[in-house]
C-alpha cells in the first residue's frame, strides 16, 4: 500500500494584528488526506513536536465550508480519526513513506526550516524515489533541507511555487513576517537555489510539478496539488 505521510506545522501563536494564532490551515491538510484516501492510500499525520493547533482564520466560512466542513465537523471521520492520532516526527521511520506532503499555514515559517526530523523523512522519501510536495507556506520545509545523495539544497534547479509575496502583502502581514525573520516562500526558493514560478494571482488554482516535486500555491490549490502528487507518484510507479 502507498504510504503518505501529511507534514504540519506544530506552531500555534499569535500571528496576526487582529490577535489571531496561526497554526495548520485546515483544508490543506483536509482536502488532499481526502485526494489520497479515495485512492486508498495510508495517511499518516506528523509534527515536529506531536502536537498541532488550527490557523484560526482558516476555520471561517471563507475557507472552510462544503463538504470540507462537513468532514471536519463529524468527530468520527476518517481525517478526524486520522488526526486524533498524530505522531512526533522522531518517532517514525523516515525511510517508510512513498509520499511527503507539506501542508501549510504561516506557522510553517517559525518551525519547518527547523524541523529536522519532518526534513529527515522528506530526504529519505526523495532518496528513494518518493514524491515530496509542499502546498502554500509548506515549502519552508525546504529552508535548509538538502539532498541526501548530492549534498546539494532538495530543490535546487528546480521549479516550485508557494504562497505568492504578493499575498502576504494582501494579507497585511507582511511587516510581521520581517519583524519575526521570516522569509517568504520566493525568497527560500532563491535562497536554496530552485526558480520560483509565479501564479497569474495570489489567489488563483495553480501548481507545478517538476519531476517527483509538487508544490501550489494557495489553499485554493489543496486539492489539484493533491491530484498532481497522485499524479507524479504514479508516473514514478510505473
Amino acid at each position: 500500500m502507498v504510504k503518505v505521510l501529511i507534514a504540519i506545522t506544530s506552531y500555534h501563536e499569535v500571528f496576526y494584528s487582529d490577535g489571531k494564532k496561526t497554526g495548520l490551515f485546515v483544508t490543506e491538510a483536509l482536502e488532499p488526506f481526502l485526494e489520497f484516501a479515495q485512492k486508498g492510500y495510508d495517511v499518516e499525520f506528523a509534527s515536529e513536536t506531536g502536537t498541532f493547533g488550527y490557523d484560526d482564520h482558516s476555520l471561517g466560512e471563507d475557507f472552510l465550508n462544503g463538504k470540507a466542513k462537513e468532514v471536519f465537523e463529524n468527530k468520527e471521520s476518517p481525517y478526524n480519526k486520522a488526526l486524533d492520532k498524530i505522531k512526533k516526527a522522531a518517532d517514525l521511520n523516515p525511510k517508510d513513506y512513498d509520499i511527503f506532503f507539506a501542508s501549510a499555514g504561516h506557522g510553517t515559517l517559525f518551525d519547518y526550516p527547523k524541523a529536522k526530523a519532518l526534513q529527515k523523512i522528506a530526504a529519505e522519501t526523495w532518496a528513494k524515489g518518493g514524491v515530496v510536495s509542499a502546498i502554500c507556506h509548506g515549502p519552508a520545509i525546504f529552508d535548509g533541507l538538502n539532498d541526501l545523495k548530492t549534498g546539494e539544497p532538495l530543490i535546487k534547479g528546480k521549479r516550485i511555487t508557494g504562497f505568492t509575496d504578493k499575498g502576504e502583502e494582501i494579507l497585511g502581514v507582511l511587516e510581521i513576517m520581517e519583524k519575526d525573520h521570516l522569509l517568504t516562500i520566493k525568497q527560500i526558493a532563491e535562497k536554496e537555489g530552485a526558480t520560483y514560478v509565479e501564479p497569474d494571482g495570489p489567489w488563483a488554482s495553480f501548481a507545478v510539478t517538476d519531476g517527483k516535486l509538487v508544490t501550489g500555491v494557495n489553499p485554493q490549490s489543496a486539492v489539484i496539488t493533491a491530484r498532481n502528487v497522485i499524479a507524479a507518484h504514479e508516473s514514478v510507479s510505473n
